[in-house]
């Protein structure tokens, strides 16, 4: 992970927010790249590996299985974790579809993570702990029903964990982590179990 040269900057009415997202919007990341806000500054992200994506592809198809039609899934979403001030593209965001079409399309402005149904983080080795810390204490500060962190590096051997019922403190109340092998039951309106044995390591 990479952190940009823009961080501790100002807008003119002085609002460093402001100032980072519009910075954020402007940019030209290379293809693949992704560029997040976090502790007041520009992140970029690299590629990940083609593992990480097989993942991401599995998921998703699978969650696809009952979605309701009002409901989409999205890749290289940005989402604004407002309390925290916070920009963070995740793997895989489930969102109401309407806010994704209603979007402004001139306009490359994040969603409130807030409305997200699910988010899906599938670590990295460079980013493993900002998804298991930071990230997950973001997401469940912003009030995201469901945390899937699906975690190759977890020291317990590679884990998917569903946290659900975020608290305002930063903290989920239940967790059900499922080692790599065994299924994990995705609740409505997902209804469906991911096949983890399926997952590259």
């Amino acid at each position: 992970m990479t952190a940009a040269m823009v961080e501790n900057q100002q807008d003119s009415e002085g609002r460093p927010w402001d100032y980072l997202l519009r910075t954020w919007q402007e940019l030209d990341v290379p293809e693949g790249w992704r560029a997040e806000i976090d502790e007041g500054q520009i992140v970029l992200v690299p590629p990940p590996h083609a593992h990480h994506n097989g993942i991401a592809d599995k998921v998703q198809r699978r969650l696809y299985a009952n979605l309701p039609d009002e409901l989409g899934i999205y890749q290289t979403l940005g989402v604004h974790v407002a309390p925290l001030d916070k920009l963070y593209v995740p793997d895989l965001v489930v969102m109401p579809a309407e806010l994704i079409d209603a979007a402004d399309s001139e306009s490359s402005d994040p969603v409130d993570a807030s409305e997200a149904l699910l988010v899906v983080e599938i670590t990295s080795k460079g980013n493993a702990r900002d998804d298991r810390t930071k990230k997950y204490r973001a997401y469940a500060r912003a009030g995201v029903p469901m945390y899937l962190l699906i975690d190759r590096f977890d020291t317990r051997g590679p884990m998917a964990t569903l946290f659900t019922e975020p608290n305002e403190d930063g903290t989920f109340k239940h967790s059900d982590p499922v080692p790599f092998g065994k299924p994990l039951v995705m609740p409505v309106p997902f209804d469906v179990a991911l096949a983890t044995d399926a997952f590259p390591v």
